[in-house]
């Protein structure tokens, strides 16, 4: 039995029958012969209602109904309302969702290039007190072969001296801690160019920036109230301890005291009062060249805006961030009315003429040259779809192959790579008769095959002439002796008590950013995703 069963007595089936001239009829409206089963479901019904009243009501009574629509911060809490769950920040005078700098993300990168540099390498070694902990920093910054690292950093350049380290690395936190240098910070000329006027920076913008409420969508730093935050990598960063090993230094050695300076000064950001951003300061650093603006007059949600005097150097990348990110056209665009749409339809009107007639014109024409070119027309869109066809194909071969954590883009270079390479070296090997074996077992320390480029195709450099890591050569590892290796092929020298191992073959580059990289076996497309 079920709530709602309305129709007339139990009768048999036949004469339930919906015809025109029965009982039945609806030819002219519902049924006039019906009613209600189950008429208990009536007060259920009823009750549901109160139920749903009563709950309303108390929700009126005890709940904050501003949470219904109030933007919310990056923990949660809700902008404009004094109490937040959990005991949460007073937000009641900060009734607006807008953005400041993830510092840790924008710094990630001069970070790594600033303690995994050759100079900061040659301090660590004298500051770390045993050789297990020298061990561990080289693996950290992947600047000597081992299991957690597919090749060296490349951070755009290594810094080998003092006087590069201050140099480098102050104008490039210039960038991001002094309003008069925003332009330069987006600019492909400015010190951070590789990092933040390219595509991929943009397409990701969002991680950049945290989510926070505030007065207004941009307060002014001022210098009432206003804090100073030095940046120190997180605790769960490998690089925390090796950071806090140089600001704990009490040595007098130049390159360490030159090295802590840019520590403790390049590294310092303004932020926010805390009575405009009741925040951590890390959470309170506006970020130069950046503007932000309500989405909508009066709105409390706010969106990126460029500023003006960083437009030329971001161009139509921006333009394109901006637009995903919802930007001032799109507020604009939101609040337009009929009769503006009208009103811009009428000033344009000898526009619509003109672009009709044209459009017409165009038709014809093209319509009698193919005429003329169907059969192009069709040869070329077989064509096009047979492209079509391989293309993505190839796409969804890179695709299905990705391993977590690569891009897509970077999948599909090593595929291609490990494709020439193998096409190239099937040539040669027909040309001259020679072969080999590319054979390969765990971590490749068996490997005695002739793979000569990294598995991004970067050119691997001869390892008895090469003088970029010394230590590696044939007096040291039988991997490396002439039986094993005369030339620059790739392979993974190491002795059983070495602390840092990498997990496969690999080679030193010739690419001055890259000292070194993994290997491919050749003829091996895709290797084994170590984490899915």
């Amino acid at each position: 039995m079920s709530c709602g069963s309305c129709m007339g007595g139990d009768k048999d089936e036949s004469d339930n029958k919906f015809q025109q001239g029965s009982e039945n009829d609806l030819s002219n409206g519902p049924a006039q012969n019906r009613g209600c089963t189950d008429i208990f479901c009536l007060p259920i019904f009823a009750a549901a209602q109160v139920v749903f009243i009563i709950v309303t009501v108390a929700g009126f009574a005890d709940g904050n109904q501003d949470k219904l629509y109030k933007p919310r911060d990056y923990q949660g809490g809700y902008c404009g309302i004094a109490t937040n769950w959990n005991n949460g920040t007073n937000l009641k005078d900060q009734p607006k969702m807008t953005y400041t700098m993830n510092v840790r993300s924008f710094v990630d990168v001069v970070m790594k290039q600033t303690i995994c540099s050759s100079q900061a390498s040659d301090v660590m070694m004298q500051l770390l007190p045993s050789q297990a902990a020298k061990d561990e920093y080289l693996c950290d910054c992947c600047r000597s072969p081992c299991t957690k690292c597919d090749g060296a950093y490349d951070f755009g350049g290594d810094l080998a001296s003092a006087s590069a380290i201050t140099d480098t690395i102050t104008k490039r936190m210039a960038e991001l801690t002094d309003p008069a240098k925003a332009q330069e910070l987006f600019s492909p000329g400015g010190a951070n160019g590789q990092t933040f006027s390219t595509d991929k920076f943009w397409s990701e913008v969002t991680k950049y920036f945290n989510t926070v409420c505030l007065p207004e969508c941009q307060p002014a730093l001022g210098d009432s109230g206003s804090r100073s935050y030095t940046y120190v990598p997180p605790q769960d960063s490998v690089f925390y301890k090796h950071w806090e090993a140089v600001l704990d230094a009490t040595s007098g050695n130049s390159d360490v005291v030159a090295l802590k300076d840019v520590l403790t000064s390049a590294f310092t950001f303004s932020a926010l009062p805390t009575t405009v951003c009741p925040y951590h300061p890390s959470l309170c650093v506006p970020l130069p060249g950046i503007d932000v603006k309500e989405t909508t007059a009066g709105s409390d949600y706010c969106t990126f805006a460029i500023a003006a005097d960083v437009i030329g150097a971001l161009g139509d990348v921006a333009a394109k961030a901006f637009e995903s990110l919802g930007f001032e056209a799109f507020s604009g665009a939101a609040t337009e009315s009929f009769g503006e749409w009208l009103g811009d339809f009428q000033a344009a009107l000898d526009t619509f003429i003109v672009v009709a007639i044209l459009s017409f014109v165009l038709g014809v024409v093209f319509l009698v040259l193919l005429r003329f070119f169907i059969g192009v027309c069709v040869w070329l869109a077989v064509a096009a779809t047979v492209v079509m066809f391989f293309f993505f194909g190839f796409f969804l071969f890179v695709k299905s192959n990705q391993c977590s954590g690569a891009g897509i883009l970077d999948t599909g270079h090593q595929v291609s790579v490990a494709v020439i390479v193998a096409g190239k070296t099937a040539v040669s090997d027909a040309v001259s008769g020679e072969s080999g074996s590319e054979a390969i077992s765990g971590d490749g320390a068996d490997y005695r095959g002739r793979q000569q480029y990294s598995r991004f195709g970067k050119k691997c450099l001869v390892w008895e002439t090469q003088d970029r890591m010394p230590e590696y050569e044939a007096a040291n590892y039988t991997a490396l002796s002439p039986a094993n290796t005369t030339k620059n092929f790739c392979r993974n020298p190491y002795l059983e008590d070495d602390p840092n191992k990498a997990k496969t073959i690999w080679c030193i580059t010739s690419d001055p950013d890259v000292m070194w990289e993994e290997c491919l076996p050749i003829g091996v497309i895709q290797p084994e995703c170590l984490h899915g």
